[in-house]
């Protein structure tokens, strides 16, 4: 799973070949000037990968067919649903095994992102996993962080699931999850994105300032409120457009007053947790108004 080869660099690009092959790059950021994050969203019927390497994990997620990858001297075979993890530096190849092809979803992480909640560099001995919690999981954020890419749900999301990833099933021994005054930390890390609302800080800033590693206060504030930093945001800010709507704005004015990237994102977030778009809210509001 990978690119190389011509245009292989240009990653922020979409792409797309012949039929029904195509490969759509995103890129996402960790946070608000955080390090960038490369997701990739492929289906190919012919297309053949010339052996190639990577600087950092690939991580994916096979979604559809059936694909051969030769990686450390053997061949693996991913089916959908399963987890392939190639290390960085590692030479592989990548193409169909069948004539109806292959589609994967697949991230490329730097080292750091998997050493967050372990004490060592992991080592994963087995490239192909089978993990359908944790699959289901990857494919969903990266669905939804290709689509929209926010910075803090990426931080939110990608540094976790990969934790989960490594502690998993590497060799990497896990870091002690107890977080001293979780409910403290939870608490002035909700405060701050409340204050900052329309540009959150970063999560590593945030860990740094607290003196934790950005795992640690991801630990922290789940365990103390029950969803992550970014679902805690949008459905504060959700709250904050619905009061917007009730005097009169526009979704797209209230998306904007709140910090959600566009009207889409408000709409997004306002269907989970409301039950309805914010237009037919406004528009209910309004007629009971009459």
């Amino acid at each position: 799973m990978g690119a190389a080869g011509e245009g292989a660099g240009e990653r922020t690009a979409g792409e797309r070949t012949a039929g029904r092959e195509q490969a759509v790059w995103t890129r996402a950021t960790l946070g608000g000037s955080g390090r960038p994050l490369d997701l990739l969203t492929a289906r190919f019927d012919r297309h053949r990968y010339a052996p190639h390497a990577h600087d950092e994990f690939t991580i994916g997620v096979c979604v559809a067919g059936a694909e051969i990858i030769d990686y450390r001297g053997g061949r693996i075979c991913p089916r959908p649903g399963s987890i392939v993890v190639l290390g960085p530096g590692e030479v592989h190849t990548g193409g169909p095994a069948a004539t109806d092809g292959y589609a994967y979803r697949a991230l490329y992480a730097e080292v750091s992102l998997l050493t967050e909640g372990t004490l060592s560099v992991p080592d994963f001995r087995e490239p192909l996993l089978d993990d359908p919690e944790l699959a289901t999981a990857l494919r969903r954020a990266h669905t939804e962080l290709s689509v929209c890419p926010d910075p803090l749900e990426t931080e939110s999301r990608v540094p976790w699931l990969l934790t989960a990833l490594a502690r998993r099933h590497s060799s990497a021994r896990p870091v002690r999850d107890t977080v001293p005054g979780a409910g403290r930390v939870a608490r002035a890390v909700r405060d701050r994105l409340a204050d900052e609302l329309l540009a959150p800080p970063s999560l590593a800033a945030l860990a740094a300032d607290l003196g934790l590693s950005r795992y640690q206060l991801l630990r922290a504030f789940r365990t103390s409120m029950g969803i992550p930093p970014y679902a805690w945001l949008a459905q504060y800010r959700v709250n904050r457009a619905r009061c917007l709507l009730e005097s009169g704005h526009r979704p797209a004015e209230a998306a904007a007053l709140v910090g959600f990237a566009d009207q889409s994102h408000l709409t997004r977030w306002f269907r989970r947790v409301l039950g309805v778009t914010p237009a037919a809210y406004r528009n209910s509001v309004q007629d009971a108004r009459r």
